[in-house]
């Protein structure tokens, strides 16, 4: 199976349940959330590339003027919709490497190793600076090459074994593929950034 047809599958919400996650993942995405929170300007405009079932926009509504969330999986989409249905949230069934949007927003966002799950990751952030152009607008949390056994625990309790780990990803016997970061890779990547790390799982990059 491809990286699509596992989300296609469900992971997501085997991924966001509390019985499969290990202490330093709960705790991951805990702090996640609440650093995104204090670098979202107030009353900003965020595009969520990769939005999931919505939970970061809607965890930052009492931040945000307007939020738009962006999904190729269209059960998520669709979930995120009966979450928080109209203003001042938007969920739209797009690609990530082309959105159907023009407006300018303040933030573009990426969480919880979304982008380090996309195939490719460059033509995304191309797509995150043209919506928020802005230096240092967009926001991505990817995993640290240290993150490897809290994760290969999650998997396995989301029942995706795994085979495979490499210097780059994690590889499990269900097709899924993780990738983990160093921090000379991400630069190599994104270019001209602020790192910081989120305990010993993951960093925001701020490029």
């Amino acid at each position: 199976m491809t990286n699509d047809e596992v989300y296609a599958a469900g992971i997501l919400n085997k991924a966001l349940d509390p019985s499969t996650q290990p202490e330093a993942i709960r705790a991951f995405l805990h702090e996640e959330e609440s650093l995104v929170a204090q670098l979202i300007p107030r009353d900003a405009r965020v595009v969520d590339f990769g939005c999931g079932t919505g939970r970061h926009l809607i965890a930052l509504l009492d931040r945000i003027s307007l939020g738009v969330g962006i999904d190729y999986e269209r059960a998520y989409i669709a979930e995120a919709t009966r979450r928080h249905p109209g203003r001042p949230l938007h969920f739209l069934l797009a690609d990530a490497i082309a959105v159907p949007l023009k407006r300018e927003f303040d933030t573009a966002l990426c969480l919880t190793n979304t982008w380090g799950t996309m195939s490719d990751k460059l033509a995304v952030l191309d797509e995150m600076r043209r919506l928020a152009p802005k230096p240092a607008s967009r926001i991505i949390t990817v995993y640290t090459s240290a993150s490897v056994q809290p994760r290969r625990e999650w998997y396995a309790n989301m029942g995706h074994q795994v085979i495979d780990v490499t210097d780059e990803c994690i590889v499990t016997q269900g097709g899924f593929m993780s990738e983990h970061f160093t921090e000379d890779r991400l630069r190599s990547l994104v270019g001209e950034c602020r790192l910081r790390r989120i305990g010993t799982i993951a960093y925001v990059v701020q490029a």
